[in-house]
């Protein structure tokens, strides 16, 4: 068995060290999963083989392209010149890996990452999610490929005023971004996740939403359970991100000094989302129980699905999914990923 674990682990490390040579996104614009759910697909027990199997499928797929050349090195007195720069990729990616390597995980993400808070929404959170699977996994390398990820495709949304909050339920604002003047007839410029947001986020109305929330100890939990029941009423590919997101952001919190500024710029990226979900009503308190109650598959066998799925969000959703019932003790998790999985109608 010992023996077993150590050739997983090294064909693990293997693939992510050919997995970092891809850039971050290919075209047109999408966020490459490949490293995040490797990680996540060993963590669900993936054989080695499963592993070079599915990297090598989701690499020719996607037809995923090497990093783009460098073009000149990043200053530390002035690393956030070039913020939102895709061209910029090497770059930023070679000055966070050795400001990684400097400084630790943790006081790379303090130091750094506050700066990019209200440029969460690029490519549409992913940057997020790789730093959260790094960080899970304690791994250099992979914290701070993220954080130049971050850095290179960075959207900045407006930010918080410090306008007083008018409510303490983050479903009051998602319901309510359905009364922003042109939220049902504005054109993003494709139909991609951070266009919508984008395009959403540059309506008047939108600014104040930044600031409706009042956080408190508990908001993060109620974020995770208003999210969780988005999906569950809806089943639709942007809600899902609302649920991975929040893991991510769990994932990475400890390791900043305020993480209320976080969660407040993802509150707002899945706000922005709202328009795009299709302005949902989120379930009754007894309509959630009822799907609660279902029949679902045990994880285990959730899991070797997850394991035996080509699409990366089938494994995302999974591994969010297990992590977050393991934390917030809701089996509504379990139904979602059987659901999204097929398992179950």
């Amino acid at each position: 068995m010992r023996q077993a674990a150590a050739v997983q682990v090294s064909g693990l490390e293997a693939i992510l060290s050919r997995a970092r040579e891809d850039s971050v996104e290919f075209p047109y614009l999408l966020a490459n999963h490949a490293p995040m759910v490797l990680i996540a697909l060993d963590r669900l027990g993936a054989s080695a083989e499963r592993l070079e199997q599915w990297y090598e499928h989701y690499r020719a797929n996607n037809r995923l392209p090497p990093i783009p050349p460098p073009v000149a090195p990043i200053a530390r007195t002035a690393w956030i010149d070039a913020l939102g720069d895709r061209a910029r990729e090497a770059d930023y990616r070679a000055f966070f890996i050795a400001e990684t390597r400097r400084l630790g995980i943790d006081a790379v993400i303090r130091t750094y990452l506050p700066a990019m808070v209200n440029g969460l929404a690029g490519s549409a959170t992913h940057p997020l999610m790789r730093l959260a699977y790094g960080v899970l996994k304690k791994d250099d390398e992979e914290v701070g490929t993220a954080l130049g990820y971050w850095a290179a495709c960075y959207l900045p949304l407006p930010p918080a005023t410090g306008r007083a909050p008018d409510t303490d339920d983050p479903g009051r604002v998602l319901a309510d971004v359905g009364n922003i003047e042109g939220i049902r007839s504005y054109e993003p410029e494709t139909d991609l996740l951070w266009h919508n947001i984008r395009a959403v986020a540059a309506l008047p109305g939108f600014r104040p939403v930044i600031d409706r929330l009042a956080f408190k100890a508990d908001t993060p939990r109620r974020m995770a359970a208003t999210s969780l029941a988005l999906f569950a009423a809806t089943m639709d590919f942007s809600a899902l991100h609302s649920v991975t997101g929040l893991h991510w952001l769990r994932l990475v919190s400890p390791h900043l000094q305020d993480a209320e500024p976080f969660y407040r710029a993802f509150w707002q990226v899945i706000a922005a989302l709202v328009p795009k979900i299709g302005f949902p009503a989120l379930p009754t308190a007894e309509a959630l129980e009822e799907m609660r109650a279902r029949q679902a598959p045990e994880w285990e066998e959730i899991k070797h699905a997850a394991i035996a799925s080509d699409d990366e969000h089938d494994v995302s959703l999974v591994f969010s999914a297990l992590q977050e019932e393991e934390v917030w003790q809701d089996p509504l998790y379990r139904v979602v990923a059987a659901r999204r999985l097929g398992l179950i109608a």
